[in-house]
C-alpha cells in the first residue's frame, strides 16, 4: 500500500479500493432459489424433503449452506411452494414473507410480514416488493390467500416469479431488471392455466427485459412414475432467442450457481 505521505510530504486520507456490487443466486430446484444481494440471503419457495405428498424429489438434496438466511419468501401457499416441514428446517426464527392472509399458513414463525402486491419490506438496503402473479392460490378453504412474485431491489434487482400466467402489467415490473426467475414446467408432463410453459415464459422475457433470464421450476419433482424431462428449459432457451435475443439466458442445473 503507498504511503499516505506524499513527496511534499502533505498527508492524504488512505482510501481502501471499493467493492463492486455484487449478486449471487443459487437454483436449488422447482422453485426455490437462493437469492444472495448486498449482504442479504433469501430463499424462495423452499422445498428441501425427498417426499412430498405424491411427489419425489428426483435430483440430490442441496448442498448449499441454507443457514443465516435474512428472509424466506413464500409466493403462494400450494404444497409444492409451501411445505411446512422444509420451512421448520430453516429454523423459527427466520423471517417468512407471505402474501396477505396466509400468515395462519404458517404458524409458529414469530416473524410473517403479510403484503399486498405493491407493499414492500426491508432487509437493509435490500428492498422485497409483492408483484402480481396470474395463479390461483388456495390450500383446502382454510388459507384463502392470493398468490404474488417479488421484485427484490438493492444494487442489483431480480424477479421471482414463483406460479404465474402472463398478465398485464408485467412488462412494467421493475426497471433496468438484472434477473428474472422465470418457471417454464412443473412436475407433471404439462401445466395449465396460471402457469407458464416454455412458450409463454420467453413471452414473459420478452415482456420483463431482464438482462440475465434463468428457468425454473422444472427438473426437480415427480409423481413416482414419472421422471422430470431435462427438455423445458433448453425449449425456452430456443424461444427467448427468437423473441428477445439481447436476453443471456442462463440454465442452471439443480444446485448449480451464478452470479450476476
Amino acid at each position: 500500500m503507498k504511503s499516505p505521505l506524499d513527496a511534499g510530504g502533505m498527508i492524504h486520507p488512505v482510501v481502501p479500493p471499493t467493492t463492486p456490487a455484487h449478486g449471487r443466486l443459487v437454483y436449488v430446484g422447482h422453485a426455490t432459489v437462493l437469492v444472495e444481494l448486498d449482504g442479504i440471503r433469501l430463499l424462495t419457495d423452499p422445498v428441501l424433503r425427498s417426499r412430498l405428498v405424491h411427489l419425489r424429489r428426483r435430483v440430490p438434496a442441496p448442498t448449499e449452506p441454507l443457514s443465516d438466511l435474512s428472509a424466506v419468501l413464500l409466493s403462494h401457499v400450494h404444497y409444492d411452494h409451501l411445505d411446512l416441514p422444509s420451512l421448520r428446517s430453516l429454523g423459527r426464527s427466520v423471517p417468512v414473507i407471505v402474501p396477505r392472509g396466509a400468515r395462519r399458513a404458517v404458524r409458529g414463525f414469530p416473524d410473517v410480514r403479510e403484503l399486498r402486491v405493491g407493499e414492500e419490506t426491508r432487509f437493509d438496503e435490500v428492498t422485497v416488493r409483492a408483484v402480481p402473479a396470474e395463479h390461483k392460490s388456495a390450500r383446502l378453504p382454510l388459507f384463502p390467500s392470493p398468490a404474488i412474485g417479488f421484485v427484490i431491489s438493492g444494487s442489483k434487482t431480480v424477479y421471482f416469479a414463483g406460479d404465474t400466467d402472463l398478465f398485464a402489467g408485467m412488462a412494467g415490473l421493475a426497471d433496468e431488471l438484472d434477473v428474472a426467475l422465470v418457471p417454464v414446467a412443473g412436475w407433471g408432463p404439462k401445466v395449465g392455466p396460471g402457469h407458464l410453459d416454455p412458450a409463454r415464459a420467453a413471452h414473459a422475457v420478452q415482456l420483463l427485459q431482464p438482462r440475465i433470464a434463468v428457468p425454473i421450476h422444472w427438473g426437480t419433482l415427480s409423481t413416482l412414475r414419472a421422471h422430470p424431462s431435462a427438455e423445458p428449459p433448453h425449449e425456452f432457451e430456443r424461444l427467448t432467442a427468437e423473441r428477445a435475443p439481447q436476453v443471456d439466458v442462463r440454465v442452471l442445473q439443480p444446485g448449480e450457481a451464478l452470479e450476476f
